[in-house]
């Protein structure tokens, strides 16, 4: 099956987790089994737990302790099959997707966690991608973003990447990955709140002003524009925007489809340039929530960094952990031109 330009093929791990091999080019054979014997998968449940004091929802999944953490390469779980060392992908692959063996959401009812592995070489990182991969990630991101929403346990579909273990990854292998929450969480309900109240996209308008004025673009093509944001919360923080007014991944037409692979290398390679290090970040995809408040709602890609300095991090302290007011230690127009010189 064909989708967003990828070929797309579905398998079953030997625990019985749906795994789906997105590849660049048609005629990868995907008959290579699961030889690990695993005994069907048991879905630990998670609690969620309402705060009542802030309308906000808290996943409690204390099964997660025990979860992989930092494995030596020749360990990795992400690394294609061989012999010798059985993982969670049985053959090589272009990209692949699965069921997050400790996920954080654990019972269907709870939603679903799943991994996003870009590559079978376990040195490489997304900015070392091709155009022509990061289009068929984007087709994966695509394709899980419109299956999950499809079930009603389903509220809102998060598309993220941790990378470095500085901002707190547990495998060095590069992938993201995707939590389709049964619940809309409280940074996107708060800003379809705002955006609803005063009646129109505040993203639209701050696409057409961060233009218009410049100085704190980074990088733009006829369809994307990549900025510092006029109130960044993190030293160096860069925020993609579909020009045009989209509410999620599938809603993207061709154009921004075959436009977004340049801009979004283009804007990762500026991040490892601009202090010179190999740059932590995240990567959080916002999208429309799957039902309510979809018009009030824009696509964006928001990339930031803990990273102040090429010897120094960047910590939510009191302010930031206990109070959500963040103290940035970079104005953004001073980020926005290093990034900009970072070409």
């Amino acid at each position: 099956m064909t989708t967003g330009g990828a070929t797309r093929t579905v398998v079953r791990l030997s625990d019985g987790r749906e795994l789906i091999y997105f590849d660049d080019e048609p005629g990868r054979d995907r008959a290579e089994p699961d030889r690990r014997g695993l005994a069907p998968v048991a879905r630990p449940p998670s609690q969620l737990r309402h705060d009542p004091l802030t309308d906000e929802w808290v996943v409690i999944a204390a099964h997660r302790q025990g979860r992989t953490h930092l494995p030596a390469a020749a360990d990795c779980p992400l690394c294609p099959s061989r012999d010798g060392h059985l993982t969670e992908i049985p053959a090589d692959y272009d990209v692949a997707v699965f069921e997050n063996r400790f996920p954080a959401l654990g019972l269907p009812e709870q939603g679903r966690c799943e991994v996003v592995c870009f590559t079978a070489d376990h040195d490489a990182s997304f900015s070392t991608l091709t155009p022509r991969r990061v289009g068929t990630v984007l087709a994966a991101w695509t394709d899980r973003t419109a299956a999950l929403g499809r079930s009603p346990a389903v509220a809102s579909v998060f598309v993220f990447e941790n990378r470095g273990e500085e901002i707190g990854v547990t495998l060095g292998h590069p992938h993201g990955q995707i939590y389709a929450y049964p619940f809309v969480p409280p940074s996107l309900a708060t800003m379809t709140r705002v955006a609803r109240r005063r009646g129109r996209c505040l993203h639209c308008e701050a696409v057409a002003a961060e233009t218009a004025a410049g100085t704190r673009l980074v990088a733009s093509t006829d369809s994307w524009a990549a900025f510092v944001p006029y109130a960044a919360r993190w030293p160096f923080e860069v925020s993609i925007h579909p020009r045009r007014h989209v509410p999620d991944l599938p809603a993207l037409d061709e154009r921004e489809r075959a436009e977004f692979p340049e801009l979004y290398l283009d804007v990762l390679r500026r991040f490892d340039r601009v202090l010179g290090v190999r740059m932590p970040y995240i990567a959080a995809w916002e999208q429309a929530p799957v039902r309510a408040g979809r018009r009030w709602a824009h696509l964006r890609l928001r990339v930031f960094s803990n990273r102040r300095a090429r010897d120094k991090l960047k910590y939510l302290a009191g302010s930031e952990s206990a109070m959500g007011v963040y103290i940035n230690d970079i104005e953004p127009e001073r980020a926005a031109a290093l990034l900009r010189a970072a070409a």
